[in-house]
């Protein structure tokens, strides 16, 4: 039987490491951020390491502060996912997380959640600028 990509007539190798990316509207302390900034700065970031990202609609969320006595806080949450090649994604990894930690860092984040390939990665402590 063929392969999947040459029966879909497929033009681009496989992409096959999943990211997906949080963004929410809060800070940390409950105060909104630019959602929409960051979103656009996700996919952007995104698109040029792995040739392109979709943002998903908002959806409810809430995070546990265990830095806070667990303090509930529930915000909209924006999903951005890419597709990957393992090669392309360890050759970004990097420029990655100079990105995530720049959100985590400027946006006031308790934490930056990202999930690659089926494994959720939460980042609390930023590089310093």
């Amino acid at each position: 039987m063929r392969s999947v990509h040459a029966a879909l007539g497929a033009t681009h190798p496989l992409g096959g490491e999943q990211i997906t990316l949080f963004i929410p509207s809060k800070d940390r302390d409950g105060q909104a951020i630019d959602q929409d900034r960051w979103s656009d700065e996700a996919l952007a970031a995104m698109a040029r390491m792995f040739r392109g990202a979709t943002a998903f609609p908002p959806g409810k969320g809430a995070w546990r502060d265990d830095a806070k006595g667990g303090v509930l806080l529930r915000e909209v949450t924006v999903m951005i996912v890419s597709y990957a090649q393992s090669e392309e994604l360890k050759s970004h990894l990097g420029a990655l997380r100079s990105f995530l930690h720049r959100f985590g860092r400027m946006a006031n984040q308790g934490e930056v959640g990202i999930v690659v390939s089926g494994r959720y990665y939460g980042i609390s402590k930023y590089d310093p600028t």
